[in-house]
Parts: structure tokens; C-alpha cells; sequence
């Protein structure tokens, strides 16, 4: 997998030009944002960008675009501190301060030829998001495809309509779960996204599976993956860390010899394996 390598402008912090502006959710708020000049971002699918308000703080957000989509890039911010409570205060028209892109992201030239197993829990739908549509815009390069979603209930799944999207293509084996419902008119499956595991026929041999999700899920995501006797360097998770610089000086993401901002976020389960900390 590639690292970035850092130059002078991963320093230096763009006027990133909100867009467009949508409420997913409560707490989850979806933000489209352009560069000084239409410049792409020239993202991997898995990296992320450090978003910046003057006089509020920095905070690093998943990319959760495709590299296929060019002149802007979109994050999903969740409301869950000072950075992101005033994120989602922002509107279209509004700046914000982008570095980046950082860290390690899907090896895609690695993964071309090969069959691919999504498996995104919770909010691990915005990050990998960024590897589907990928994989999807590039569809002939890659060979079979599924596609594991789980989340807690239906109304919490997010981009929605483009999971229906997702669902409905012929040369995607698609499923998903939710951990509960009360709907009495919902007829999908019910339980952990585990289950739906066992289920998926595939070639263990040419098969890459890309997992993110709550921490808690990996453990028992990866017990099932092993099961279908995928290796474990083709196993790619992407860890989350208190990621304060992004480009491993400051050590708040260090997992042993690991910065999580610079080694990762993604990494290969036979890397990270013998790392307690890891998950």
C-alpha cells in the first residue's frame, strides 16, 4: 500500500468552499466542498482530510467521494465534539480550512482483478463508500462483487437511496441488516451484520474483503472472514484514532510502531494482528 508523501502544501491549509450542505441525519451532516481553482483532492478511497475552523480547532474526516469524482470531495460529519458541533453549523457558501489528503488508503492497484467483500457497519459506510462507488465507476476491473451493509435500525442507514442503487445492480451480490426494528412492514433481515457472512459464496483464494466499522465489530467480522479461509493479508480494515496532526508527529494515534494517521488508516489484519491496542 502507498503512503502519501508529505510536501509542503500538506502544511499549508486551502479555503475549502462549502457546496452543498445536507442533513443526513440528527447528528450526521453531509458536506460537499470544492478546492481554490476546482483543484481535485487527488484522493486514495480510504485516506481522509484534517478540516479546520479558526478559533474552533482542527478535526480529521474521512473522505467519503470517490476519486472519480473531480473539482470536489465530500465528508460526512457526525456531532460528537467542539470541531463538529460547529461544523453543523455551516451551510453551502460557507469556508472551511482543508489539509490533506493523509494516511494509507485502499491498495486499489493491488485489489484490480480480484473479487472484493464489503463489510461496513454504522457510520464505516462513509469511509468505504468512497471504495464502492470507486470499484462501481470502474466496475470492469474488478471481478466479483459483494456487498455487506448493517446498521441499528432502518431510519439510521445512511445514503439511503444510493444503497438502493447499490442493491438493484446485476453485477453486485448485495445484503443488509439492521440490529433492530419495530417497523412492523420492514421484512429485511434482523441481527448483527455477522450473520450474513456465512451466507456469501466466494473464492477465498482471490478474494479481498474491506471491513470498517465500530470497533467492537472487527473481532467478530474477522472471526468469519478467517472461517471462509481469506488470508489474513487480504483481510484491509481502517482503524480510527484521535488523529491530531495527520502526518504522525504529534503520537495521539500511535498503536506501537504504528501511527494510525501515517501507516494507516488502513492496514492489512496480518499487520496489526499482534497489536493489542489495534482493535
Amino acid at each position: 500500500m502507498k503512503t502519501a508523501k508529505l510536501t509542503d502544501s500538506e502544511y499549508l491549509v486551502k479555503a475549502g468552499k462549502i457546496i452543498r450542505a445536507r442533513q443526513m441525519t440528527k447528528i450526521e451532516k453531509l458536506f460537499e466542498i470544492s478546492l481554490p481553482g476546482g483543484e481535485s483532492l487527488d484522493h486514495e478511497p480510504g485516506q481522509f482530510v484534517m478540516v479546520s475552523i479558526p478559533g474552533v480547532g482542527e478535526a480529521p474526516l474521512s473522505i467519503s467521494s470517490s476519486p472519480t469524482k473531480r473539482g470536489s470531495f465530500e465528508i460526512v460529519v457526525r456531532n460528537v465534539g467542539k470541531v463538529t458541533n460547529a461544523l453543523h453549523k455551516f451551510d453551502t457558501g460557507d469556508t472551511v480550512g482543508i489539509r490533506g489528503p493523509f494516511g494509507k488508503g485502499f491498495p486499489v492497484q493491488i485489489l484490480e482483478g480480484n473479487d472484493l467483500l464489503f463489510v461496513a457497519g454504522g457510520l464505516g459506510i462513509v469511509p468505504l463508500r468512497s471504495l464502492i462507488n470507486f470499484v462501481i465507476d470502474n466496475r470492469r476491473d474488478f471481478g466479483k462483487v459483494n456487498i455487506l451493509l448493517g446498521c441499528k435500525t432502518p431510519q439510521d442507514m445512511l445514503f439511503g437511496e444510493e444503497v438502493d442503487s447499490w442493491s438493484k445492480r446485476l453485477d453486485v451480490n448485495f445484503d443488509i441488516t439492521v440490529d433492530r426494528c419495530e417497523d412492523p412492514d420492514y421484512n429485511g433481515n434482523i441481527g448483527l451484520i455477522t450473520k450474513l457472512i456465512p451466507g456469501v459464496t466466494l473464492d477465498p483464494e482471490r478474494t479481498f474483503a474491506a471491513v470498517i466499522g465500530p470497533p467492537i465489530m472487527y473481532k467478530f467480522v474477522i472471526i468469519e472472514l478467517l472461517k471462509k479461509n481469506i488470508p489474513e493479508r487480504q483481510i484491509l480494515v481502517s482503524l480510527e484514532r484521535h488523529m491530531k496532526c495527520g502526518i504522525g508527529k504529534c503520537g495521539h494515534c500511535q498503536i506501537q510502531n504504528y501511527y494510525c494517521c501515517k501507516d494507516g488508516p488502513v492496514f492489512t489484519y496480518d499487520q496489526i494482528k499482534d497489536k493489542k491496542e489495534a482493535l
